[in-house]
């Protein structure tokens, strides 16, 4: 149920026929958090566009930067 109050909530939020994303809703994408997702943005890790004065990010930059993550080699821990 309380799904159902999220999705009520912000009913586009999970929209896929989306072309743009703010940046929140690719941190949701993303499952990290928004300042996370803005630093990404900012650092050209996730593409985004400027529309107007507006930031955004293409909907397909999502699982673009995912992929990208699954072929960076292992870091040394």
């Amino acid at each position: 149920m309380v799904e159902r109050r999220a999705a009520a909530s912000v009913p586009y939020a999970s929209d896929a026929t989306l072309a743009l994303l703010t940046v929140e809703e690719a941190a949701r994408r993303l499952r990290i958090g928004r300042t996370t997702c803005f630093r990404l943005v900012r650092a050209g890790e996730i593409e985004s566009v400027t529309v107007g004065r507006l930031r955004r990010v293409p909907a397909d930059a999502v699982p673009a930067y995912v992929a990208k993550l699954r072929n960076r080699p292992a870091e040394a821990a």
